[in-house]
């Protein structure tokens, strides 16, 4: 019995097919095309000599890549097709242009330009084509699949009895059905290549959520930490500060500047946390609240919160309030990307009320994550568990493609403010 998750972009995970390789073939040569014309005035890029041979070689590297990397973040749920294609494609030819830059070798950014947008325009049409108007499955009652029809812009078939239906795959929670009649239903579907989904990570596919009712310990039993990934991500984290200081340490500054004249106290605000595997370290933020906020003791923030000065409240709308934070990356206590540490006396709480709440503590907290670009900040325990489902999905599926995601969307954020507090 065949069992998968489906995506809202079910269709692009799929195995390429020959007419999907003559189709990005034909893009690499239009990619070149498009950035010889616009370069050189010239469409024939193949006779420009061995120096732009190198530049020409990255370009069909970067078609490649953006090409994966959008199929592989395509698979994650609340995803946006234009977006992703578009950001995955840019991410590729910045990396080439860097290359070029510090190789000294020749380049045209004219030709790069031109490359740039037919890659875009090429694989937002692949895609286009690919995409089902409406996904139609099938859905038998029972236990999380009762949650489901509303989800995803999907047309539900929902059965009230075995009766075969002409869809792409059948849904059904397995802990609540254990009907015989539904069993053979399902082996009959499932013969005739009709597959058979479990409603949780149809639930996980289509929210961006775990549903913890649905879910025990075993949830995570197959999960493993990717072997080499956390290396890598280390690696990106200190490179990643390291290279914005310039920016960054001004910015700071000025920040620290407004804070001594807004309110008095220090600039910095120092608290533990929780990190990987439940160990506590020192956090620092900029101060965006006044000295005696906490005299009652530590409390969730508010909206309309009156603790926070005024020049917080802007640090904190644009997240400009977490940039010391870069000092606890490149300690090792915390990573760019990943659930948001947690005050240990909190923590402590929720782990006792709340079931899987320590296993969000299996990975390095962050500045940003899965939970801050889809909820913001919480704001009580009823938060706290719909951050929580965020997070284990984050926890679940841990790999560069969903860091990406999370870093195209934290843009986002910083840009609107969204779910400040």
């Amino acid at each position: 019995m065949q069992v998968w998750m489906p995506s809202p972009t079910l269709s692009t995970t799929r195995s390429f097919t020959a007419s999907d390789w003559l189709w990005h073939g034909a893009g690499i040569a239009m990619c070149q095309l498009a950035g010889s014309l616009l370069g050189w005035y010239n469409y024939r890029f193949w006779i420009m000599g061995p120096d732009a041979y190198g530049m020409v070689g990255l370009i069909v590297l970067s078609y490649v890549g953006s090409v994966l990397s959008s199929r592989r973040v395509l698979r994650f749920a609340k995803t946006d097709l234009l977006t992703t294609v578009f950001v995955s494609t840019l991410f590729w030819f910045l990396l080439t242009s860097a290359v070029l830059v510090l190789s000294r070798w020749y380049f045209s950014r004219t030709y790069l330009l031109g490359a740039f947008v037919m890659a875009f325009l090429w694989q937002a049409l692949y895609l286009w084509l690919q995409k089902p108007d409406r996904y139609r499955l099938a859905l038998i009652p029972g236990g999380l699949a009762d949650a489901l029809p509303g989800l995803g812009g999907i047309d539900w078939q929902i059965l009230d009895t075995p009766r075969f239906v002409q869809v792409q795959a059948v849904v059904m929670d397995p802990y609540h059905t254990s009907d015989s009649r539904w069993l053979r239903f399902v082996a009959e579907m499932s013969l005739r290549g009709i597959p058979l989904l479990h409603a949780a990570a149809v639930y996980e596919g289509l929210t961006g959520r775990v549903s913890l009712e649905h879910h025990s310990e075993a949830f995570l039993e197959d999960w493993r930490l990717p072997t080499f990934y956390p290396y890598f991500k280390r690696v990106i984290d200190v490179c990643a500060v390291l290279l914005s200081l310039p920016l960054s340490l001004p910015l700071m500054l000025l920040v620290a500047l407004l804070i001594r004249l807004d309110s008095k106290g220090p600039v910095l605000f120092w608290q533990e946390r929780v990190g990987q595997g439940g160990r506590p370290f020192k956090m620092v933020k900029f101060r965006t609240m006044r000295l005696d906020a906490e005299k009652d003791g530590s409390c969730f923030a508010r909206s309309d919160d009156d603790r926070i000065t005024q020049v917080g409240r802007i640090l904190r709308k644009f997240r400009l309030d977490e940039l010391p934070q870069f000092w606890n990356v490149l300690r090792g206590e915390m990573s760019l990307i990943g659930p948001r540490p947690e005050q240990v006396e909190f923590a402590k709480q929720f782990s006792n009320q709340i079931p899987l709440y320590p296993y969000r503590h299996m990975v390095k907290p962050g500045l940003t994550g899965w939970a801050q670009v889809h909820q913001g900040y919480a704001a009580g325990a009823d938060e706290t568990i719909e951050k929580l489902t965020y997070d284990l999905y984050y926890v679940k599926h841990l790999s560069l493609w969903l860091d990406m995601l999370i870093a195209f969307k934290t843009l986002r954020t910083i840009f609107t403010g969204f779910g400040a507090r």
